[in-house]
């Protein structure tokens, strides 16, 4: 089974689905959704095989497949993955079905036509898949500038009333972090042409050159502002909570849980095993940002009114998180930065979902326009704040795992950055509980008032997306979590606790691909920190 050609499977069926969505007729709405619910399911069932093909003891890329692609320029269309890849792999496998379903009854206004969303979120299925599987870096850069294409459009024609500003501005920060590692790519590619007599962009050939340190630190920095504003790391990350605020739903799920962590992953794959000198010098700046990242967007979150640029300042003191974890280099804290990848798309994609759920039924994304949820949606509010609990990482909620062995792993080398990081865990519960709160208990208020309540319906800050739902009711009329509502959330429900309770399964899957990596920046993997010489970069 190992021989099937798994990733480029996974790569060609949503593309496929999304051309055979685009092209059914306008009156084959259903059908289109129906598709595309069966195309995603099909993906999540290769992963899954793909899993159990994997062989944690054996090589470190394994269900590879090459083909030539621009032998000119020494460029294959090359895959493989590792463990951390393969888990990025099950997670876009899982999110893309539960943000089908909650997508089911949205309709979209205008002359706009759902067959058109369904036919992009294929489509940035399979760019997804191809960025995690790419081992050929040329390759994986026309997947990270590829997939900015789908998601420009869900936001741009199906997001909020602010989603053309939100769009462009998504779409020029990520391009032009891409352009910045474009040349560095070309850089890698003359150094390499240099040292071997031919150019390359295979990866396992390109992690065996000997670069300069003063080049590597040019090289180093321009994958790393690609990665940092893609993950987003602060200052970079100014465009995540609009893009957040006015995607729809599931896109904002997709978003945060999954292209966010191309960043945080390419910290992984290229530039500690590319970069290894310049990674370990650089190190201490990029762990100042991280922890601001985790300070100062855990007390914006506070300051929010709305519901989802509130979840999406909380991605990025997760990222903050994560990005400690990879730059403390040790196997411990690394390894819990890629549980925290997976775990934080998982609580943060049900806390986006549960946050659309209300959304659906009151009309508004501002939290003052609610109160007194929970007597009338019990389901929901406790869905709502078993997500809120994943997010805040309590014990025995997946993200528990992963924060703990993020700081345990990073005390022992960075103690002062830990310390600050543990802060924004006492201000995660502020922002996560008070939401609830204010949201779920208390008189009702705003648009869920009762009629002869004076507060206007809107709230002063209701918002009316492309993707529209049924018209908000009033308290007395607030529904519960339907059939439908309920199937959606129970995957992430199941994994949020059930890799809250036992996580060795996707501990085993990434530690092999993380002591790798370690090992290329010169940490031991045992977990100490990188070993220097006493000039301190060879």
């Amino acid at each position: 089974m190992a021989d099937f050609p798994f990733l480029l499977v996974m790569i060609a069926v949503p593309a496929v689905g999304a051309a055979v969505v685009a092209a059914l007729p306008p009156a084959r709405e259903a059908l289109a959704r129906r598709l595309a619910l069966a195309v995603s399911l099909v993906v999540l069932l290769l992963a899954v095989l793909a899993t159990v093909a994997f062989d944690v003891g054996g090589d470190r890329f394994q269900l590879t497949t090459s083909v030539a692609w621009i032998p000119d320029f020494g460029v294959d269309f090359a895959l493989g993955v590792d463990g951390i890849a393969l888990s990025m792999l099950l997670l876009i496998g899982v999110l893309v079905p539960v943000v089908v379903g909650a997508s089911w009854q949205e309709t979209a206004a205008g002359t706009r036509s759902m067959r058109t969303y369904w036919a992009w979120l294929l489509l940035l299925e399979s760019m997804m898949v191809g960025v995690f599987a790419a081992t050929d870096v040329f390759l994986f850069y026309v997947f990270f500038e590829a997939m900015l294409v789908p998601m420009y459009f869900l936001i741009g024609s199906f997001g909020g009333p602010n989603r053309q500003y939100a769009a462009v501005k998504f779409f020029l920060y990520s391009l032009l972090g891409g352009l910045v590692m474009l040349a560095s790519v070309i850089g890698l590619y003359v150094v390499s042409n240099s040292q071997l007599g031919e150019g390359t962009f295979a990866f396992d050939a390109l992690r065996q050159l000997e670069i300069d340190p003063g080049v590597q630190k040019l090289l180093f920095l321009g994958f790393f502002v690609a990665f940092a504003i893609k993950a987003p790391l602060v200052p970079f990350h100014t465009w995540l909570p609009d893009a957040g605020a006015e995607a729809p739903i599931g896109s904002a799920v997709l978003l945060v849980g999954v292209l966010d962590k191309v960043g945080t992953f390419g910290f992984l794959r290229y530039c500690l095993p590319l970069f290894p000198d310049a990674a370990r010098d650089l190190a201490p700046w990029v762990l100042v940002l991280a922890v601001v990242g985790v300070l100062y967007a855990a007390l914006l979150a506070m300051g929010q009114s709305d519901m989802k640029r509130l979840v999406s300042y909380t991605s990025i003191a997760h990222f903050g998180f994560i990005a400690l974890g990879i730059f403390a280099f040790s196997t411990e804290a690394a390894t819990g930065a890629v549980l925290y990848m997976v775990n934080h798309g998982i609580a943060t994609g049900l806390l986006f979902i549960v946050v659309g759920m209300v959304i659906v039924r009151g009309g508004s994304r501002q939290i003052r326009d609610y109160g007194g949820l929970a007597a009338k949606a019990p389901l929901l509010a406790g869905v709502f704040l078993l997500a809120g609990l994943a997010s805040l990482a309590l014990p025995g909620t997946n993200s528990f795992v992963s924060e703990f062995l993020v700081l345990l792993g990073s005390f022992p080398s960075e103690p002062v950055f830990t310390i600050i990081a543990t802060a924004g865990i006492v201000l995660a519960a502020l922002y996560v509980l008070l939401m609830y709160q204010r949201v779920f208990h208390g008189p009702p208020r705003g648009v869920l008032a009762p009629p002869d309540d004076a507060v206007p319906a809107t709230g002063g800050g209701g918002s009316t997306a492309v993707l529209t739902a049924p018209a908000p009711a009033r308290t007395s009329l607030v529904r519960d979590l339907s059939r439908r509502e309920l199937a959606v959330v129970a995957p992430l429900v199941a994994l949020v606790i059930g890799l809250g309770v036992y996580p060795q399964p996707l501990i085993d899957l990434v530690t092999p691909a993380v002591e790798a990596t370690m090992s290329d920046v010169g940490a031991d993997p045992g977990g100490s920190t990188p070993a220097t010489t006493d000039e301190g970069t060879d």
